[in-house]
């Protein structure tokens, strides 16, 4: 997902509880700075806060961030000299998105796997049949006739 023109997630939507992998390749990036530093925290009052030392790849920097239960993910950026990049002062803020929660009893996992692998079998048993009956069909009466020529290869 994108979130800017220079800041991406590995994921499309931000869940809380979950954790996300953040791909910066903003102004720091591209002015060549050796490290940079990823400033952030949770909600209006930036609960949590937290900076850790991102990863340089030749993709960007990279770091994974957990997620916690608030309403908004609030992060800048700073490199190793002390310059920042906070959206023009505005900071980057995105939403989090509750973690729905199924009220579907889950069975035994491997009860439930069972019917599925059975219909998964015979769907391809049915598959190589139906190619069987097709290539008789297509080309017994080919061979029985004599029109049945095969390709020669020199």
């Amino acid at each position: 997902m994108e979130l800017t023109k220079n800041i991406f997630f590995n994921t499309d939507k931000l869940i809380e509880n979950t954790t996300v992998k953040i791909s910066y390749t903003g102004k720091l990036f591209s002015e060549n700075s050796e490290t940079v530093f990823i400033h952030y925290g949770f909600g209006n009052e930036w609960n949590d806060l937290n900076e850790i030392e991102m990863e340089k790849t030749e993709l960007g920097f990279q770091a994974e961030i957990a997620l916690t239960s608030f309403d908004t993910f609030n992060f800048c950026f700073r490199d190793g000299n002390n310059n920042w990049d906070n959206n023009d002062g505005q900071n980057y803020v995105f939403p989090i998105e509750k973690n729905i929660v199924s009220l579907v009893a889950v069975e035994d996992t491997e009860s439930s796997l069972l019917p599925s692998r059975r219909l998964r079998k015979s769907y391809i048993w049915s598959k190589k049949i139906r190619l069987a009956v097709y290539k008789i069909i297509t080309y017994l009466p080919k061979i029985i006739s004599g029109n049945y020529k095969r390709k020669v290869t020199e």
